[in-house]
């Protein structure tokens, strides 16, 4: 009676003793925090300021070739390590790092100009003098905007924003406004293996 009585209280000292290892252990995982750099801070763990826009080109300011950065504030008790190696713990004023973002090319042609001149001039080949084309504009005068038909297909085509200013740039859209993003497909971009059943 007293081996098996011993033996229970071994059971149970020893079932205490792994549920308090394991109660501990999960603690530490959880409460260890482990400093990452702030730029690989995971989404919700920072906000970043919206670019201050340049009046003219309706780009960020800071735009050179085709990037630009903002200044990205880490959450409120959030801690991270400085590119230095510093590590410090945020309370949700402070400047953590930037990140940037892409921005376009312009020259200063404007969307709504084009458009407008299409509409309303096209048929003269206004649209097409005022982006760089010369000789299409010219021939578009000549012909009367190929009879109505390269009028209507040049307004498409540029109300699309498939047809740009000739030297490769991109049209001045306000920063906020109705911007049309090209769907391209690079190394980047993950494709969904073919299944066949």
């Amino acid at each position: 009676m007293a081996s098996s009585w011993r033996q229970l209280v071994c059971l149970r000292s020893g079932l205490w003793i792994l549920i308090f290892y394991y109660v501990y252990s999960h603690l530490k995982v959880v409460l260890a925090e482990d400093v990452d750099s702030c730029e690989n801070l995971r989404l919700g763990q920072y906000l970043c300021k919206d670019p201050k826009i340049d009046e003219a080109t309706q780009e960020p300011e800071n735009c050179r070739e085709k990037t630009a950065w903002v200044e990205c504030l880490p959450a409120p008790n959030i801690s991270c390590r400085f590119s230095n190696g510093t590590e410090f713990r945020f309370s949700g004023d402070e400047v953590g790092f930037n990140k940037t973002i892409t921005c376009r090319n312009v020259s200063g042609y404007s969307y709504k100009v084009a458009v407008a001149l299409s509409l309303f001039l096209g048929w003269l080949g206004a649209d097409r003098f005022y982006l760089g084309y010369p000789a299409l504009g010219l021939l578009k005068f000549c012909t009367v905007g190929f009879c109505g038909i390269g009028t209507l297909i040049d307004f498409i085509l540029i109300a699309m924003q498939i047809v740009g200013p000739a030297d490769g740039s991109n049209y001045i859209v306000d920063y906020y406004g109705a911007r049309l993003t090209r769907l391209s497909i690079s190394n980047e971009t993950y494709r969904k293996p073919h299944v066949s059943l």
